[in-house]
């Protein structure tokens, strides 16, 4: 050990840094790491084929800055070695670690740290700055997304594999993709906090988390979710590649209480310039919101969190509101529930300027969209806690049958109820978000929760898209119809007056008595006019909300001279999307009855 112990020498001359982590200096490379006050820590030094330990060597207790200790090991060459740090008589991970090796087959709390110095060619990579009222996100598990045997791609559950996806992605109408965690994580699963337990449930039959909101080494991208043997090369080409076409990337990251706001700071600003990554979603810290305002590296970064603070304006970090508000009420609305309609239009208008609001139905904890209406009841006996691990009440409808049907009828209404779901995201005022594999009713066989199965029940199920291609198209065209009509996705949320004078507001509601908004405790109906004046187009846009068991009337809104209501959707139909030239053009009425547990869409133009 001591001849090992000359081949380095140390340096701390230079003021010790206050940055965690490692970094390539001249002549050497400077490791700093946060010491419990009374500790005495070493750094070790591994040779990276044998794995043998080469080196260890004690920080001076000279060299700190509050309890970061530091120092610079000269004429190291990084390529040839792997480190750990040892506090007392145990060896732990560097917390700031850009990368782990595998320690006796797995990556555990004590995995090797590899130093990562290499360049990489971004070229002109620039990030994409959508504004949240452009722009459509897809919600996905890296290794779910392709793992099953009909995804079509070679690398099968990895970011390459999903760097394959994009084009299927750009022509569905994809712009933004959010992936939930990508840094190692399941480190060590006997010290979660208690934050974690709606995603990991503790018991003696629990299984391996395979989702990642849990504590883990947040600087490091997960090996598993790499094809090569370089994981932060292939994680970087991906993003350069989704920027390419125009799509952004947010991390779903997972802090509980016990991290420190330095490192929250600090991770979010890594991915952000090393990975040019183009936001985050914050998860465990409902305070995420105020740590990070106003910080100067996240300025151009969207951040995700439950609730805008005061200053979470555009020029403050780009904050954007998302919970489950838009997914309970619209939930409830889909299957028929009485006195939730009010509740429903005022989530579907919220859009506040200068930020942002995410509507969803469907998220990664809970029921697929085909599984929302195909059980009343959770199914989750295959994660091995008895059924009870998973939301109790998914204010879910099975449309008359528990699970898989052959009935004609009620596939029928599953249809048209994901259509109307998929409806009610698009033509809300705030950013929409689909699940991946919803848009062709992938399943998960009712299990709400399948945070620990790695196996086709999670893998997305791709050949369901070839049995329900007709539903892709519809979303497809659901997307393309919100992109074409910009009243349908504002800068900010409609002021339901007429501020214009235009003779219209831009957003009103209607009844069976136009102008009457008719929110009665059973009404299930209602028609949504938006005058498209106020974003300089010369069209109306009517939505008629019927969720009603049975069929309804409703009042339409008479149109300037010249003008008619032409109808364009209607999720009753087949075809649930008219052609220009077979639409039914409506002149001269005062009302319209729609069919029962649909959505459709009118739209007031000249008349040729």
């Amino acid at each position: 050990m001591e001849k090992a112990q000359k081949r380095f020498e140390i340096d701390i001359k230079k003021i010790p840094s206050c940055q965690p982590g490692t970094v390539k200096e001249k002549n050497g490379i400077r490791f700093t790491l946060s010491v419990p006050e009374g500790e005495k820590a070493t750094l070790v030094l591994y040779d990276k084929e044998s794995k043998d330990i080469v080196s260890e060597i004690a920080f001076p207790a000279e060299a700190c800055t509050g309890n970061l200790h530091s120092m610079k090991v000269t004429e190291l060459s990084w390529r040839d070695y792997l480190y750990n740090y040892r506090i007392g008589d145990k060896i732990i991970c560097d917390p700031y670690a850009k990368l782990l090796a595998d320690r006796n087959g797995a990556v555990n709390a004590d995995a090797y740290c590899e130093l990562i110095f290499d360049s990489f060619d971004w070229k002109e990579d620039r990030k994409p700055d959508l504004a949240y009222s452009d722009t459509v996100i897809y919600h996905l598990h890296v290794r779910n997304f392709t793992m099953g045997s009909g995804s079509g791609v070679r690398h099968k559950g990895t970011f390459l594999g999903l760097q394959e996806k994009i084009k299927y992605l750009k022509e569905l109408g994809i712009n933004q993709v959010k992936l939930m965690p990508v840094y190692e994580y399941g480190l060590n699963p006997n010290t979660e906090s208690k934050l974690e337990e709606r995603y990991i449930k503790s018991n003696k039959n629990r299984k391996k988390d395979c989702w990642g909101y849990s504590k883990g080494s947040y600087f490091a991208v997960n090996r598993k979710y790499a094809a090569t043997a370089n994981p932060v090369k292939e994680f970087k080409n991906m993003v350069k590649a989704f920027h390419e076409n125009g799509m952004e990337v947010i991390l779903d990251m997972f802090f509980p209480a016990d991290v420190s706001v330095r490192m929250i700071l600090d991770c979010l600003s890594y991915w952000s310039c090393e990975y040019h990554v183009d936001g985050f979603h914050i998860f465990g810290r409902d305070d995420s919101a105020l740590l990070l305002a106003g910080d100067p590296v996240l300025a151009s970064c969207k951040i995700l969190v439950p609730g805008l603070p005061e200053n979470g304006k555009k020029k403050n970090g780009k904050f954007v509101q998302c919970n489950d508000g838009f997914l309970v009420e619209a939930r409830k609305l889909l299957k028929g529930d009485e006195g939730i309609l009010e509740a429903f239009v005022c989530r579907s208008r919220i859009n506040p300027a200068g930020s942002g609001t995410i509507n969803y139905v469907i998220n990664h904890d809970g029921f697929t969209l085909m599984d929302l209406v195909s059980y009343d009841t959770k199914h989750n006996e295959d994660n091995g806690e008895d059924n009870r691990d998973g939301a109790e009440y998914n204010f879910s409808w099975n449309c008359g049958v528990e699970g898989p049907s052959s009935k004609k009828a009620v596939l029928a209404l599953r249809r048209r109820q994901m259509k109307n779901a998929f409806l009610m995201m698009f033509l809300a005022q705030g950013t929409p978000m689909i699940m991946s594999g919803d848009e062709f009713g992938n399943s998960q066989k009712g299990n709400n929760n399948p945070y620990c199965l790695d196996n086709e029940i999670s893998w997305v199920d791709w050949k369901a898209y070839r049995r329900n291609r007709k539903l892709t198209e519809f979303v497809q065209k659901a997307i393309d119809f919100r992109k074409e009509h910009r009243i349908l996705h504002m800068d900010k949320e409609p002021g339901m007056t007429d501020y214009k004078s235009w003779g219209y507001p831009d957003l009103s509601y209607h009844s069976n008595r136009a102008w009457y908004s008719g929110f009665e405790y059973d009404n299930r109906q209602v028609g949504m006019m938006y005058c498209g004046k106020y974003v300089d187009t010369d069209e109306y846009v009517y939505i008629a909300y019927n969720l009603n068991p049975l069929e309804q009337e409703l009042a339409l809104p008479k149109l300037p001279l010249g003008y008619a209501w032409h109808k364009a959707i209607d999720t009753s139909l087949e075809e649930s999307f008219i052609k220009e030239e077979e639409q039914e053009v409506l002149e001269n009425i005062r009302s319209c009855v729609f069919p029962a547990r649909s959505i459709s869409v009118l739209i007031g133009k000249k008349v040729k």
